[in-house]
């Protein structure tokens, strides 16, 4: 018999799917009905996330693949959860949870389906983390862009429909590229399997290898257009920025599953071998790219959405260039760090929205250019004149300013940790052990510089937003708003207090990716239950 615990893992999957055909049958105009569904779906997966990632962390860890249908590998449709994806899975739920509390306040009444397109997309996340196979990563990758294309454009608006449009047609191609890598791999390799094909490369003929090789590297663009690598990333920042606050917010995790595939597929398939440190170089170098233009970006950027959105290319371009230095110590601090950023940006995401709604449109650049001609300089202020900082306002820049730490890594919180961990290790303190070359030199100078560009450009938008504001309104900000933006913001600062067992999980996650044999040999292994007849069996044995 298999342990209870054991049918957790397809849990993440089945979850948001029962959800979602339930919301179906719900009439749009019964908002609180719908609402009460899928807060309930999102609260029982972030605890069946909790529990997984318990025992992940636990010494009774899972030894075992799922197999669906009862089908053995490589021949079934398999799921894997090890540390990284109950690590992922955990940090999805704790997203959409934020992320859904804040869309009742008024996003899930202004379009239709919003609350299946939400489930939806949980659903092609978790898969994707889950899945065991290239060609189920591929039905969940496209389910999961499916809903973000109706959740994009969910709230209508003509900036919002333009980016939509640009958004479909970039992740359109992004698809078309991953169905022809597949195919090539499939062509060359005869399996999709992750751990047959692991298996099945270092024995490959040299030209079948090459040809395995160029459809990893078509499918390695499709996921880092998803990823936004320089220069698949000019539709990055328009389109999170267009978003809604809560699908932004949630939208913060579709990038980082292009990190985790790629993280996933280097680490299992040319970690050893005659492939090994395939794509390396691309990394690296693609990472650097990326992380110079989201750095300039954030410099450049006048709106607040602008600059989160730069600032999920400073993210992507600082894990992707961690991944092609190739480093264990190195890569464990990127796990904290992309846990980090990705909890800071979402929040950040839905922080916009709130600090935003007392501001007119055009504030930003009219403040800009009464700074650049040096209008209201020459005001002298009264005896007596200030005003009253408001407690919404307060926790605005509290939060406000909690973010720019965050997103600057300057201590004490969680983005230092994680910057400090990971400059330490390229400086020689970690597993390379010997001084730094002159690239790695190159990549901690731009890992801090891109740390002060965000420091400057928060402080800069801080203090627009919040001392000199044009307006002087203060917005009307619901407690349902502001708890999600707490809850993530409390999240880091618990990564900051428990920073011990935090790297002490990413070092056992990175050593166990770095043991391809581990996988191959738990999926391999992977027995059926005896006793339970196939579907197709019992039908030909009725007929």
């Amino acid at each position: 018999m298999i342990a209870w615990t054991h049918h957790l893992i397809i849990a993440p999957i089945l979850i948001p799917l029962v959800a979602a055909a339930v919301l179906l049958f719900i009439d749009e105009r019964q908002r609180v009905a719908k609402a009460f569904v899928s807060l309930a779906a999102v609260l029982l997966l972030g605890l069946v996330a909790i529990v997984l990632f318990a025992i992940e962390s636990g010494p009774n860890a899972f030894e075992g693949a799922y197999l669906l249908g009862n089908w053995a590998a490589p021949f079934g449709i398999v799921l894997v959860v090890d540390g990284l994806a109950a690590m992922m899975i955990l940090l999805t739920a704790i997203l959409a949870l934020a992320c859904l509390v804040y869309s009742l306040a008024r996003w899930h009444t202004v379009g239709a389906h919003f609350h299946t397109m939400f489930q939806l997309l949980l659903m092609g996340v978790n898969g994707a983390f889950l899945t065991g196979d290239l060609f189920n990563l591929f039905v969940f990758f496209e389910v999961m862009l499916a809903a973000s294309y109706g959740l994009l454009l969910h709230g209508s608006g003509a900036l919002r429909v333009k980016a939509g449009m640009h958004y479909i047609a970039v992740n359109l191609a992004a698809a078309l590229l991953f169905l022809i890598g597949v195919s090539l791999i499939y062509g060359t390799a005869g399996t999709l399997n992750m751990a047959d094909l692991a298996a099945r490369i270092p024995s490959m003929e040299p030209r079948r290898l090459m040809l395995m090789e160029a459809g990893a590297g078509v499918l390695g663009i499709a996921f880092l257009i998803k990823a936004g690598m320089w220069p698949l990333c000019f539709w990055l920042p328009t389109a999170y920025s267009a978003a809604a606050a809560p699908v932004a917010g949630i939208f913060a995790i579709l990038s980082k599953l292009g990190i985790y595939v790629i993280l996933r597929l280097t680490m299992l398939l040319f970690g050893e071998g005659p492939s090994a440190g395939f794509g390396a170089t691309v990394l690296l170098y693609g990472g650097i790219a990326t992380l110079v233009f989201g750095t300039i970006g954030v410099l450049a950027s006048q709106a607040l959405g602008r600059l989160a959105g730069f600032s999920v290319l400073v993210s992507s371009g600082t894990l992707l260039m961690v991944l092609g230095v190739n480093d264990g110590a190195v890569s464990a601090g990127a796990l904290l760090y992309l846990v980090s950023s990705t909890l800071t940006i979402s929040a950040f995401f839905l922080l916009i929205e709130l600090v935003e709604r007392g501001q007119d449109a055009g504030a930003n650049v009219l403040a800009v250019t009464m700074e650049a001609y040096g209008e209201g300089e020459d005001d002298e202020p009264e005896e007596g004149d200030g005003v009253a900082m408001p407690g919404t306002m307060a926790i605005l820049g509290t939060c406000f300013a909690a973010c720019g730490i965050l997103l600057s890594g300057l201590p004490p919180l969680s983005g230092f940790i994680a910057k400090f961990a990971m400059l330490s290790a390229m400086m020689g303190t970690g597993s390379i052990g010997v001084p730094p070359t002159a690239a790695v030199w190159a990549l901690i100078v731009l890992v801090i510089i891109s740390g002060v560009a965000a420091l400057i450009a928060m402080t800069r938008a801080g203090i627009r937003t919040f001392w000199t504001s044009i307006e002087g309104t203060v917005p009307r900000v619901l407690v349902i708003e502001i708890v999600p933006v707490l809850f993530l913001l409390a999240i880091t600062l618990g990564l900051t207090l428990q920073a011990g067992p935090a790297m002490q999980y990413m070092d056992t996650t990175i050593r166990n990716l770095s043991n391809p044999k581990a996988y191959i040999e738990t999926v391999r292994g992977a027995t059926i239950v005896p006793g339970v007849e196939h579907a197709d069996e019992t039908h030909g044995e009725g007929g």
